[in-house]
Formats: structure tokens, sequence, C-alpha cells
């Protein structure tokens, strides 16, 4: 990456005066708690999370922050673990001046953590896409990215009415995140009258994908989709499928076109496409966005900060209008959000704690993230 990693930092807080200064609390301030993998597999994309974050908060307290007190976002390292997930959660609860939380982009460590939320009792913002998570009971969960109900939607109609496709392979992760949007896609797909030629799930962290990537040969699909949850997954699963001559057009996750993917993969991943929550030509919010990121960062941002950067604006955004840290009306206060647009697109939270319903198509054309068309559907 062009991104210098920093050192890990765990127990600290982002104070929003600069991109990535840290600080002590203060009394003055208005805590939001976050989990944040400052190590292991999903460290980088906890740069770009810190990224987004930082230019959040420089945006909501320049604007005079929350209930007029600054707001800070303190955050434990989850090491990109189910158990560090929720050891850092357990870390922040135990603080007692957070007000509300951001969690994961994973779904297994939101899944994990699911339990200690509801007990919680206050607002969480995720960004892990399993549709289960918001739809399991838990009324303190609410998602800064469409769920994989709309993904699954948007992959089987490009790759059948688009791409004339039918035979179809699926790679997944076999965490909550692969799983969800495996199942989500092969219903999809029934509604088509397509049953796919395989469905071959990987574990995370797959050092080898030999034996995934045969069998996807074997079955002579004529599409390839998939649902990988890491970045280095996708980039070892692209360049052995290349190796081994599989070629067909691939309809991925938004993972296939993360930054760090297209740094990893690089000419592998030439030609696939994907559906993806933020792409910077989008709408002129998330371009705005993107340029800015680049011109403080130099890199191009990804959905890894967008979510939490989104999600940050809407808590601020739920305390002012609640007038209160009660987590109740904060919940009722997010649940009436409507019209918002944001770096994803525009938030129209249902009774569930979805705030996106689509996806936008985008391709790599050598290198270039090359948005398609956008896709909504009604909440």
């Amino acid at each position: 990456m062009q991104l210098t990693r920093r050192a890990a930092l765990v127990g600290t807080t982002i104070a929003a005066a600069t991109p990535l200064r840290f600080a002590r609390a203060a009394d003055d301030t208005m805590k939001i708690g976050g989990i944040v993998p400052l190590t292991g597999a999903g460290a980088e994309a906890g740069q770009y999370m810190r990224n987004g974050a930082a230019m959040a908060l420089e945006e909501i307290n320049a604007k005079g922050g929350v209930l007029g007190k600054k707001l800070e976002w303190v955050i434990e390292d989850d090491q990109t673990t189910n158990p560090g997930a929720v050891l850092a959660f357990s870390r922040l609860v135990s603080r007692g001046d957070c007000v509300a939380y951001t969690g994961s982009i994973r779904s297994t460590q939101v899944n994990a953590m699911s339990p200690d939320a509801e007990k919680a009792g206050k607002p969480v913002i995720i960004g892990g896409t399993d549709p289960a998570l918001t739809h399991s009971g838990n009324p303190w969960f609410f998602r800064t990215r469409p769920n994989d109900n709309y993904s699954s939607k948007v992959m089987a109609d490009f790759g059948i009415n688009t791409l004339k496709r039918k035979k179809w392979a699926i790679v997944y992760a076999t965490d909550a995140f692969g799983a969800g949007g495996m199942k989500a896609l092969v219903e999809n797909l029934k509604a088509y009258g397509v049953k796919p030629v395989l469905v071959q799930g990987a574990a995370d962290q797959t050092a080898d994908f030999t034996p995934v990537v045969l069998a996807v040969k074997k079955a002579a699909p004529d599409i390839l989709s998939t649902y990988v949850t890491y970045e280095n997954d996708v980039a070892i699963l692209s360049r052995q499928l290349r190796q081994l001559g599989v070629n067909i057009p691939w309809v991925g996750s938004a993972s296939v076109v993360n930054t760090n993917t297209l740094q990893l993969g690089g000419p592998a991943l030439w030609g696939t496409y994907a559906v993806t929550d933020f792409n910077a030509s989008a709408s002129p919010e998330a371009l705005a966005y993107f340029n800015e990121y680049k011109k403080r960062f130099h890199v191009n941002a990804d959905n890894s900060s967008t979510w939490v950067y989104d999600g940050l604006h809407i808590l601020a955004m739920a305390i002012n209008a609640a007038k209160s840290t009660d987590p109740q009306k904060v919940r009722a206060a997010i649940l009436a959000i409507k019209g918002y647009k944001g770096t994803e697109g525009t938030y129209n939270f249902d009774q569930n704690g979805d705030g996106l319903h689509g996806y936008n198509i985008v391709q790599n054309v050598k290198g270039v993230v090359t948005f398609k068309k956008r896709i909504d559907f009604k909440a």
C-alpha cells in the first residue's frame, strides 16, 4: 500500500483536529466506542476505518459536535478474530462512558458480539452484510452497508440478464458473511430457474485454493460468483484461477474490488465484475469523499472507510435530533432517518435497522474500478 502502516494501538481515542491524531479522552467530549482491526489479517482495512472516522469526526466537530460536545471515537483492537471482537466490545462497554458503538465490517465478528451488544442496550453501527444480523431480533444493530439480500439480487440479475450466463459456480467463505451471501444468491438464482453447477466453500485465510479451483474447473461453469471475506484470500484465488486456466466471467462481492485486493491480485483480477456498496462514480457525495480521501491519504478510498464515516455521521445526526443520549430515543431517531445522502448511498432506514437497499455494479478494467450502474430496491 502507499499508506504507511502505523503501530497497533489498543484502548486509544481519535480526536478530530487532524486525521489520525491520537489523544486522551477528555471530559468535554462525547464518546463513541469502536471495534477496529489494528492487528491480524484485517489490519489494512482497520487503517482505512481510522482514516474515514478521522474525516467524519473533523466534519462533525467543525459543525458544533454533538449536543454541544466534541465527538470522540474510542477504539479497541479486535485482532481480526471473533474472540478478539467480543473482548474488544467488552472493554468498551466496561468503560461506561460510550453512548454508542461502531462494530465490525466482518459479519462473523458482528455475529459473535451480538449477544453482548443486545445486553449492552445501546446503538451499534455495523458493516457486516449477512442479512441475518439485522433480522435476528437484536434491536441495537444499525447497518450502514446494504445487506447481501440486495447484493445477491444484483449479482443474479446482472449475470443472467446482462452477461447471459446460466451455468453458475459459487465459491464462498465458510464464515457468516460468505455463507449468508451464498444462501441468498442460491435463492435468487432459483427465481430464474437456475441451479448452480457448483457451490464450494473455503475457510478464511486459505493458503492454497488449488482444490477449490480444480472443483470449479471440473464443474465447467460459464460464470463464477464469489462471497470471499478477506482481500488476501481473493488475491490468492484469482492468481490460482488464472494459473489453472479458469478465465470465465467472475462476478464477486465487494471484496473483489477493495483497494488492498487490487494491489495484491494485480492483473489476475483484470476483467472481473463486482457488486459493491461504494464507488466514487455512484453519486456526487461519493465522488467528493473519494477526492478528499485521496488528497489526504494518497490512496483510493473503499468501503472499509466509508461505512464507518457514514455511521459516525448518522450517530451524530440521530443524537442531535433526539436531543439526548438515551438509547431508546437515539434508536428511534436512527430509524426515522430518510433521504440522507451519504457516501454509500441514500439512507432510508427500515424497522430492521438496514439503511441502504441497493448496490453498484463495477468492473476492473486493467486495474481501474469502472462504474457500470447503480441498482436500488424499495425497502
